[in-house]
């Protein structure tokens, strides 16, 4: 793929990333955010940070059942980052507004709501990959350790969808969707993994 179009799929990619954050800005001076607009933050930034990690985490599979979309690999990083930054106001959204940085609030809330240990975990499990995304990084651990480390996502994206179903009211499906999107995202790996070893023993025969 010429390098122009790449570019410009890169800039689409950090224009489309950047939209939640864009209009919660907007409705943040607007004053448009309903009438919980802390809700709404932690409500779409982690909605946002679930819809990124589904999103780089389909690049793998959809590479290795269509391979003349190669190039996507050129975009996982990006997306990864970006879903930790969403992740991060995410957090801070607990930490300023839900807390105050108050560390007796929210040892108290952690305590109390299960949702918040989960959500923590996820956070907490994004971070190394975060801080070890760079080209030095991957050449410092080497690539075998690299990967091993960054499957942490897999565990990243189940507690996220886990924090997301206890938080919400019981007899509340809207996680029902995101759910069976992961569930397909992570069951696709070894089922496509299976296939192409008995294609390759295939092959050899």
């Amino acid at each position: 793929m010429p390098r122009s179009t790449i570019i410009l799929l890169k800039t689409l990619t950090w224009i489309a990333c950047l939209a939640p954050a864009a209009w919660l800005v907007w409705g943040a001076i607007t004053n448009n955010l309903g009438p919980d607009p802390t809700a709404r933050l932690a409500f779409a930034t982690g909605l946002a940070t679930l819809r990124l990690l589904a999103i780089t985490l389909a690049i793998s599979p959809i590479r290795k059942l269509i391979p003349r979309l190669g190039w996507l690999i050129r975009f996982r990083r990006l997306l990864g980052l970006f879903a930790f930054f969403y992740a991060t106001l995410h957090m801070l959204t607990w930490l300023a507004l839900y807390n105050n940085f108050d560390p007796h609030a929210m040892l108290i809330d952690v305590t109390k709501r299960r949702f918040i240990m989960a959500g923590a975990a996820a956070y907490l499990l994004l971070l190394p990959l975060a801080l070890t995304s760079t080209n030095w990084a991957i050449r410092k651990l080497g690539g075998k350790n690299w990967n091993r480390l960054h499957s942490l996502i897999y565990l990243a994206a189940i507690c996220g969808v886990v924090h997301y179903w206890w938080q919400v009211k019981p007899g509340v499906l809207t996680p029902t969707n995101m759910t069976v999107l992961f569930a397909v995202l992570l069951l696709a790996r070894p089922v496509i993994a299976f296939a192409q070893k008995r294609k390759s023993q295939s092959a050899a025969a």
